[in-house]
């Protein structure tokens, strides 16, 4: 799936012909399309539905409040089922039969790495998705490009910056899926949590998704560690993991990254999910402080909505800021322009979907804070307070 196929390489062709027959640039006014290959089954389906969700409901506010310039944003998507090839089908299609597509959401790592020098070389779109990959994190190579948070390398300087404040020498182990996705952060955060002056005792490398790992979780009894962060998985086999090591008598502390931190998911683990913790870079729906756009989607959707629809609405929300950002200064809606406007956000007040004003440094936006799972409330509660890793 992340390489490039006979069928990838064929789409991209027939996307560069179809573009080509285009102006870039031809329309000047109407609507602004957002495109999207979106995972609406599959793995990550219940990511896709929920970044579905916050998007529209993004757009819908922007909307009602006139547009941007007088001009309304649209939804363009279809699903992808998570497969890079159909990922990259629905791109020609969509950027095919609509016109002012100047923005776009990919779903996976994979997609954003094949399509990035198809952008390149229509310089009318800027695009972000639902990876959070440290390579992203690349203005130059990535330019056209974004991510609407901490890339996983930033989330794991989050988590190893609020371990060294409160445990100064702690003992880590890193459990990471052997996926591209889980190998992602190992390397360079191994060299912060030195910096920091923590210990990354041992290294543990799973199948995503593993059913038995007794012999993992033995190597955890032998370390010993304060800390065990797990990144790579959504939930399994974290739940296993803790059980054991409680079994065990291991007083370990557990942590995730952002696609195992929706409260929703550890609601039927019960008991065994209580104290586990994880960096966030958004707000929950259900967080009390104040937060007036946590508010306004709460009137629009009354029930519980997941993590995945946080980071649709904040992704939609930077989209309108750097194209509104362009057309203030009278300029052109392409990738440059676009990209350039997106940099030029300092102090953006969110409306509390982060609790603190952000800043668009380069690709990510990098921030975030520590919430720890109660299972008896079954919510995530906020344990530390924001924290920047802005270099």
């Amino acid at each position: 799936m992340l390489g490039m196929t006979k069928r990838t390489f064929m789409a991209l062709a027939a996307s560069s012909a179809l573009v080509t027959a285009v102006p870039a640039f031809a329309q000047e006014s109407g609507e602004i399309v957002i495109g999207g290959s979106l995972p609406l089954t599959g793995v990550f389906g219940f990511a896709g539905v929920a970044i579905e969700a916050g998007i529209q409901d993004y757009i819908k506010i922007i909307n009602e409040e006139g547009g941007i310039h007088g001009r309304k944003l649209r939804l363009a998507y279809e699903d992808t089922g998570y497969q890079v090839d159909q990922s990259v089908a629905v791109f020609n299609k969509l950027t095919s039969q609509n016109e002012n597509m100047h923005l776009y959401y990919g779903d996976s790592t994979a997609f954003s790495r094949t399509i990035n020098p198809e952008l390149v070389r229509r310089g009318d779109m800027i695009m972000a998705g639902a990876s959070f990959a440290t390579e992203i994190n690349d203005p130059v190579n990535f330019a056209p490009q974004f991510i609407a948070g901490p890339d996983y390398t930033e989330m794991y300087s989050i988590l190893l910056e609020y371990i060294a404040k409160e445990k100064p020498g702690a003992k880590l182990v890193f459990v990471n899926s052997d996926t591209e996705f889980g190998r992602d952060p190992i390397a360079s955060s191994t060299a912060r949590a030195k910096e920091l002056g923590l210990e990354v005792v041992d290294q543990i490398i799973t199948p995503p998704g593993a059913v038995d790992v007794s012999t993992e979780v033995l190597k955890l009894r032998r370390a010993r560690p304060d800390y065990a962060i797990f990144h790579g998985y959504i939930l399994a086999p974290l739940p296993e993991f803790m059980t054991q090591a409680k079994q065990l008598g291991l007083d370990t502390k557990f942590m995730g990254t952002f696609w195992s931190m929706d409260s929703s998911i550890w609601e039927s683990v019960g008991d065994v999910a209580d104290g586990f913790m994880g960096v966030m870079p958004y707000r929950y729906y259900y967080d009390e402080e104040e937060a007036p756009m946590l508010e306004r989607i709460r009137q629009m959707r009354p029930t519980y909505q997941a993590t995945g629809y946080m980071q649709g609405f904040l992704t939609a929300m930077l989209m309108s800021e750097a194209v509104k950002r362009t057309l203030d200064e009278g300029k052109e809606l392409t990738s440059t322009n676009m990209k350039a406007a997106m940099n030029s956000i300092k102090d953006f007040d969110t409306g509390g979907i982060i609790g603190v004003p952000i800043s668009v440094p380069g690709n990510t936006v990098p921030v975030g804070r520590i919430y720890q799972y109660d299972a008896g409330e079954k919510k995530m509660q906020p344990v530390s307070d924001w924290i920047s890793v802005a270099e």
